[in-house]
């Protein structure tokens, strides 16, 4: 029973075939292996974008800041839900890799920014000139750290702000296979032709070993994302394994495939918990994340049989009457199984009436 992250998932069987195979003999160093080249090629035809620029890194918080390096000066800000990754999960990476640029939280509900809010967040930004920061670059998750799912008209509202403002518009998709199944729109839908310059194509979370791909649809600032790329450390001389998962990952529409799991594992567990008395969700089921309450009772119960999963927030305590609620965050990946959320479900659910 695990729903702790998935970042706690395995790899697929296919990453790791296509691992091994890439171990064979010898390739190029730095991106100029055989099999990058074949990467950007499917990933410029996947997103409809043949001009379109590809970088591979190892993890999401390198892909997000040095993507947001190359949109937002030091002296401005990037606009960001106060749930975004980039603010409560990224140690200030982002202000470092852009050399000081600040972070303008923009509130809405369920992890995404209100376009009304955004607006007068905008509005407000150098209202004394050069004594204050400028207005930036704009940051969209998607999905959302709540697990919910921007469509492409909401993605298209939030850029359509930012072009009257002239802002660069960046999209942090460590879940994009989730956000993308689940409006069921295609990749070029949910982001260039919406408005998005820059996209952080997420693997890890959705099974990879760990490699995130920096989808640039202006490719005049590829330079600069790949010096900045080179001086923050983050250009794999044996670049061939971060392309092999990259390219099998994508392959036959594997993403996709492993996303659908993890969505449908979610919606069943989101459904089944919503079934028992007292229960209640924080936010829409949309992807593969669940926030959800339920008593406390059933909480003991399911982590005195070993389930794993964080209280939400994280500040709770399982000490005091079983029947008062306690919010928590769940998690579902490609692997998590019908199985493993039944079988959670029956642990919470008799438990979930006791008052001790």
């Amino acid at each position: 029973m695990q729903f702790a992250s998935d970042n706690t998932s395995p790899v697929p069987p296919q990453v790791l075939e296509a691992l091994i195979e890439a171990n064979h003999g010898y390739a190029m160093p730095y991106g100029a292996e055989a099999a990058m080249t074949d990467l950007r090629d499917d990933i410029r035809n996947m997103f409809e974008a043949p001009e379109a620029q590809v970088y591979l890194v190892a993890t999401g918080t390198a892909a997000n800041a040095l993507a947001l390096a190359c949109l937002c000066p030091p002296w401005a800000t990037v606009y960001c839900h106060p749930n975004a990754h980039v603010e409560e999960d990224e140690c200030g990476a982002p202000e470092f890799y852009t050399g000081g640029a600040k972070l303008t939280l923009v509130e809405g509900p369920h992890a995404k920014m209100d376009p009304a809010a955004l607006e007068r967040a905008i509005g407000f930004t150098a209202r004394a000139g050069v004594h204050n920061v400028q207005a930036g670059a704009i940051s969209i998750t998607n999905a959302t750290e709540a697990g919910t799912v921007y469509t492409p008209d909401e993605v298209a509202a939030l850029a359509g702000i930012a072009r009257a403002h002239d802002l660069p518009v960046h999209m942090d998709g460590a879940r994009f296979a989730n956000a993308l199944v689940a409006a069921g729109c295609s990749p070029a839908e949910m982001t260039w032709k919406a408005g998005v310059d820059v996209l952080c194509l997420g693997g890890t979370k959705n099974g990879l070993m760990g490699v995130e791909a920096v989808v640039l649809f202006d490719p005049a600032r590829a330079w600069e994302f790949e010096l900045r790329r080179k001086r923050g450390g983050h250009l794999f001389s044996k670049h061939r394994y971060l392309s092999a998962q990259m390219g099998a990952y994508l392959r036959d529409g594997l993403w996709l495939k492993l996303a659908e799991r993890a969505n449908a594992a979610a919606s069943r567990l989101s459904r089944g918990i919503t079934a028992l008395p007292g229960s209640t969700l924080l936010h829409p089921t949309q992807a593969n994340a669940v926030f959800a309450a339920w008593p406390r009772a059933g909480h003991r119960q399911a982590q005195a049989a070993g389930a794993q999963y964080y209280l939400w927030p994280m500040d709770q305590t399982l000490d005091g009457l079983g029947h008062e609620t306690v919010s928590a965050r769940l998690v579902c990946s490609w692997c998590t199984t019908e199985e493993d959320v039944d079988h959670f479900l029956a642990t919470i659910g008799p438990a979930s009436g006791h008052d001790r």
